[in-house]
C-alpha cells in the first residue's frame, strides 16, 4: 500500500461520510449511520487481528461488553464521566487481552477460536448473573455524554442523531487511519509475514508470540471503544452486547467485506447493519433472504466483497 493509497482511501471514506447526510430522508438515517460506524470501528479492530495477523477470534464481543459496562458502572460507582469511562474500559480491555492472550494465543486453528470462544461466553455470564452490579439479564442506564450539551453552549445546536453520527464517524476515522498506518509500518509487515506462514517469520527473526499479542491487544482496544460508542449512544446497555452472535455478526462483518481490508470491513459493516432494515419487508423470511445473501457473496466473492470488486475491475483494466 503506498502512502498516497493510504491518504487517498482514508479521504475517499471520510468524503463518503460527509456527504451521506445530504441523502438522508429523516433524522432515522443518522442513527443507522452511527451504527454503521461503531460497527466499523470493531471490525476494523478485527482486520488487524484476522486479516494482518491471522489470528481467529469469536470471543470479540466480550470486550465490547466491557466497554459498553465500563460506561455503565464507572459513573455510578466511581463518580468517572463518560469520557473518561471509556478510556478505563480499553485499559481493562487491554489488560484481559494481555492475560488470556499470553496462554491462548499459543493455539492455533479452531483450538484458538474455541479458546476465544470461551472468553466471551465467560464475560456474557458474568454480565447476565451479577444482577446486583449489571442489572441482569435486563441491563442497566447508561449517563449521556455532556459533550453535546457542551457544543450546545457553544451555538452548535446537534440533534442527537446528528451528534452521534459525527461522532462515531470521527471514532472510525481515527481507526482506519492507524490501522492503515499499521499496515504500511514495520511492524504491520512483520503482522502479514506471520499471517503468511509463522514457520517462515520464525525463521527471519520475527518475534511471533509478541506479535500475536500485540495484534490481540489492538483489537480488544477497538472493540471496547465501540463497545462504550454503542452503549453512551443508546444510553442503555444489556449483556446481549457481549453474547455470541454479537461475536459472529463483527467476524462475519469482517469476512464480507474482505478481511483483509480496512475499507472492506466498513463496506461488511455497512451491509449487515443495512441489510436487516432492507429485508423487513420479508418479515418472518427476513434472516433466511440474509443468509442466502451472505453465501451467495461468499460463493462468487470469496476474498470479500470489496478485494474481489476490486481484483475484477483491475482485470478488465488490464
Amino acid at each position: 500500500m503506498k502512502l498516497s493509497s493510504k491518504w487517498m482511501q482514508l479521504a475517499a471514506l471520510a468524503v463518503l461520510v460527509a456527504v451521506l447526510p445530504l441523502f438522508f430522508p429523516s433524522g432515522y438515517y443518522y442513527r443507522v449511520g452511527a451504527l454503521i460506524f461503531v460497527n466499523g470501528l470493531a471490525v476494523t479492530g478485527l482486520v488487524i487481528l484476522i486479516g494482518y495477523a491471522g489470528q481467529i477470534s469469536l470471543g470479540h464481543a466480550g470486550f465490547a461488553g466491557i466497554g459498553g459496562y465500563a460506561c455503565a458502572l464507572a459513573p455510578a460507582h466511581l463518580g468517572l464521566p463518560p469520557s473518561l469511562s471509556i478510556l478505563l474500559g480499553a485499559v481493562i480491555s487491554a489488560v484481559l487481552a494481555v492475560l488470556i492472550g499470553k496462554p491462548i494465543l499459543r493455539l492455533r486453528g479452531y483450538y484458538l477460536a474455541v479458546a476465544t470462544l470461551g472468553f466471551g461466553i465467560l464475560v456474557s455470564m458474568v454480565l447476565t448473573n451479577e444482577r446486583a452490579l449489571t442489572g441482569g439479564p435486563d441491563g442497566m442506564a447508561v449517563q449521556g455524554l455532556a459533550l453535546r450539551k457542551i457544543l450546545r453552549g457553544w451555538g452548535w445546536k446537534l440533534s442527537s442523531g446528528e451528534f452521534w453520527y459525527i461522532l462515531s464517524a470521527l471514532a472510525m476515522l481515527v481507526g482506519v487511519w492507524i490501522a492503515l498506518n499499521l499496515f504500511q509500518s514495520a511492524t504491520g509487515r512483520a503482522m502479514r509475514a506471520l499471517h503468511g506462514s509463522e514457520v517462515a517469520a520464525r525463521t527471519v527473526g520475527i518475534d511471533v508470540a509478541r506479535l500475536k499479542l500485540q495484534a490481540f491487544v489492538i483489537s480488544a482496544v477497538y472493540a471496547s471503544v465501540a463497545g462504550s460508542l454503542l452503549a453512551l449512544q443508546n444510553q442503555f446497555v444489556t449483556p446481549d452486547i457481549a453474547g455470541f452472535m454479537h461475536s459472529i455478526e463483527m467476524v462475519t462483518m469482517a469476512v464480507l467485506g474482505g478481511v483483509g481490508s480496512v475499507l472492506g470491513a466498513v463496506t461488511g459493516s455497512a451491509i449487515l447493519t443495512l441489510l436487516p432494515q432492507v429485508l423487513t419487508v420479508f418479515a418472518e423470511y427476513e434472516q433466511l433472504v440474509l443468509g442466502l445473501v451472505m453465501i451467495l457473496v461468499m460463493i462468487f466473492l470469496p476474498r470479500g466483497l470489496l478485494p474481489s470488486i476490486a481484483a475484477k475491475l483491475k482485470g478488465r483494466g488490464e
